[in-house]
């Protein structure tokens, strides 16, 4: 097994490389809004360091959101692009997931409601536990709340960029953020059991309707 991991969804940008087993190359470039930028020469990067071509790879994994919808739309593109091209299936994952993975991987949480910032007074809230395999899943549907409607669906300890923004007082893992290497985590258990899809199904996330009309109001 040989899986690309991909994570733009978030301001930053992040490229793994893993195995049945191990990581085998992770960069991350943490300037904001530069994903455009850096996203391909990341991954060529990462195949020139393993010896990997696309044709090696058995997946594609990518965070198909929630999250900027910039960010979304790059990662999406760019799966869909490699898979595509190469006929290698793909495996998206929730941003949010992959952000509760990242509190478990990082702190040790083990049940965490995972909440970024939306903007427009909104924010992207689900809850996750661990499981058997050491894999954070979801307990209840990703909503985009505002902040007040949001606070009733917190269920355990916030983490994400908008914990605040839900409850002041629980700030102290608001800087956690979703990585590609969560999102190779995730993808690895699915792929172990055949669970990808074909790449024009690599398709993006948002839970706002009419996201593009929004990005100078998000500051996108």
């Amino acid at each position: 097994m040989k899986l690309l991991a991909l994570e733009t969804a978030n301001e930053q940008c992040s490229v793994s490389i893993v195995d049945e087993t191990k990581a085998l190359f992770f960069q991350l470039d943490t300037r904001a809004k530069a994903q455009t930028q850096t996203i391909l020469p990341m991954i060529e990067q990462g195949f020139a360091q393993t010896g990997i071509q696309t044709s090696d790879l058995t997946a594609i994994a990518f965070s198909r959101g929630p999250g900027s919808f910039s960010g979304v739309r790059i990662n999406a593109a760019v799966t869909q692009a490699l898979a595509w091209s190469n006929d290698i299936p793909v495996i998206p994952v929730s941003t949010l997931q992959a952000l509760a993975q990242n509190a478990y991987r990082e702190v040790g949480l083990t049940a965490v409601t995972a909440v970024l910032d939306a903007r427009m007074s909104e924010v992207y809230i689900a809850s996750f536990k661990l499981d058997e395999n050491n894999i954070m899943q979801a307990v209840d549907e990703e909503q985009l709340l505002s902040y007040e409607k949001a606070q009733n669906a917190v269920k355990y300890q916030l983490i994400g960029s908008g914990a605040g923004l839900v409850n002041e007082e629980q700030i102290q893992y608001k800087g956690l953020s979703a990585t590609a290497e969560d999102i190779a985590t995730i993808a690895r258990e699915l792929a172990k059991h055949g669970k990808w899809l074909d790449a024009e199904l690599a398709l993006p996330v948002y839970l706002r309707d009419n996201a593009w009309k929004k990005i100078p109001e998000q500051g996108k």
